[in-house]
């Protein structure tokens, strides 16, 4: 009478990140609604044209700047009074970094500017490094359940494990099925000392988890 083994493999790859998306915005505010188009048109071109000159540089892997944004409304003070008319102007602009020595000069430099928040980084690798990293740690997790199979099976007298059913974490059970994921570490800044921010990231870490069951018969 064959016995039934179920078990759960979970491997993880660590690679050091490719790309480095920056998110940053443009915007201004009072109450004289040419005034504050002006000034923002203005920070956003300087913005555009350095952003341009690090693209020709070959720093960047992409980057995009939708349209200057313009609204108005009237805010109320901390006495429930309703105040004159505030008009404020925005942009928002990505820039992917593939030359990530070059991030922290650029943003120490971007950052004078009173006009423009740096919104943070998001650490990414290629689409290929990515697909390659995650092939590899689901490969690593099927392996590991196989071995973990292997290890009860001879736990009990059994022969070599055969597997008849693999999917991923969660499908083979009644509860949520989880994807495998990737999780993005946060990088680790170190801003003292002159304008340049060094930027020390940590790994990007790809999961993957997988459930499988065997069936083994007696050795």
């Amino acid at each position: 009478m064959p016995t039934t083994i179920a078990v759960t493999g979970h491997a993880e790859e660590r690679i050091a990140p490719e790309l480095a998306a920056v998110t940053l915005s443009v915007g201004g505010s009072g109450d004289a609604r040419d005034d504050v188009v002006a000034r923002t048109s203005a920070a956003h071109e300087r913005l555009l044209a350095a952003i341009r000159e690090l693209e020709a540089s070959g720093a960047l892997a992409t980057w995009s700047a939708p349209q200057l944004r313009v609204w108005s409304h009237r805010p109320w003070n901390a006495e429930g009074r309703q105040l004159p008319l505030l008009h404020e102007a925005s942009a928002d602009v990505e820039v992917v970094f593939r030359d990530l020595d070059r991030l922290g000069e650029w943003l120490g430099t971007a950052a004078e500017s009173d006009e423009l928040t740096i919104g943070g980084i998001d650490w990414r690798l290629s689409d290929a490094t990515h697909r390659r990293t995650r092939e590899a740690a689901q490969r690593a997790a099927v392996a590991g359940a196989v071995a973990k199979a292997g290890v009860y099976a001879s736990a009990l007298g059994l022969g070599t494990p055969s597997v008849i059913e693999l999917a991923d974490h969660g499908l083979l059970g009644d509860g949520p099925s989880p994807m495998p994921k990737a999780m993005m570490m946060r990088a680790m800044a170190d801003t003292g000392g002159g304008a340049t921010t060094e930027f020390a990231p940590q790994d990007l870490v790809i999961e993957a988890s997988v459930d499988a069951r065997f069936t083994a018969e007696p050795a």
